[in-house]
């Protein structure tokens, strides 16, 4: 199903088929999950990925400086907080543009109810990898997937992720560690603003193989006089003790 080939000598899973992906995504409650972004812009994925996925996928960031990966980023060299992370290179490994193709699907139809909703023209296709054509065609070549590693002290400050002109408007991020087990601290932290009201913040709490699906920029929000855009922004607060370890699917290439 994926864009272009996905490696297998890299995978953190043994291979699973589109098949197994698509049941794993039917088991999902999607109805509720569906609800829960149209209302509060993010919602809570349980138990997407086991544990025995979690802590190989996790370990493949000792791969620093191979071909499994295109660029390393420490975050304060950059001013994006403290910790580091790095970007996948095509191919992706397979449980990786599984998870990228599977998820897609189920989130493109709120993509397209939200642009709707807030006066956009564009839409997005039926298929990742028709989305991906897209991003290719304008230049956005770089894959965007992510493994984030954090250590004791670590943050990663609120932000947006825009590569370029072409922005799916949904993201996931999985946790691959235990909270209270392999770290303490480090929460998944959402901000909301909605003109001329303050910002409202969110700590979404996951468990080890949890994924969350969140806006990347905007989302509608009807109001009394008419639907208006809600600015979204996301982070992780200080981890105090361990190592934390997510991975980021984001749909949209960079350029």
């Amino acid at each position: 199903m994926s864009a272009l080939p996905s490696t297998t000598l890299s995978s953190p899973s043994p291979s699973l088929s589109s098949s197994s992906w698509l049941d794993r995504m039917a088991a999902l409650d999607w109805a509720q999950a569906t609800d829960d972004l149209h209302t509060q812009g993010h919602a809570v994925l349980p138990q997407l990925l086991s544990a025995e996925e979690c802590t190989a996928l996790a370990g493949l960031y000792r791969h620093a400086g191979t071909p499994l990966f295109r660029s390393r980023v420490v975050m304060q060299r950059h001013g994006f907080g403290q910790g580091e992370y790095q970007y996948f290179s095509y191919p992706l490994p397979e449980v990786v543009a599984g998870l990228r193709d599977a998820l897609y699907p189920h989130l493109q139809p709120i993509a397209n109810q939200w642009n709707a909703a807030m006066g956009m023209d564009v839409r997005y296709p039926a298929q990742h990898a028709d989305f991906i054509a897209r991003c290719h065609t304008a230049g956005q070549l770089r894959p965007t997937p992510l493994l984030l590693q954090y250590a004791p002290g670590d943050y990663n400050c609120l932000h947006q992720d825009l590569y370029g002109e072409h922005v799916f408007p949904l993201q996931v991020a999985i946790l691959l560690s235990e909270p209270g087990s392999d770290f303490t601290g480090g929460e998944f932290v959402l901000t909301e603003q909605r003109p001329r009201m303050q910002s409202r913040a969110e700590v979404v709490p996951l468990r080890r193989g949890d994924a969350v699906a969140f806006a990347v920029h905007h989302r509608p929000v009807q109001g009394t006089r008419g639907t208006y855009r809600v600015n979204l922004r996301h982070g992780v607060s200080r981890v105090r003790s361990g190592q934390r370890h997510t991975v980021g699917i984001i749909f949209h290439d960079a350029q």
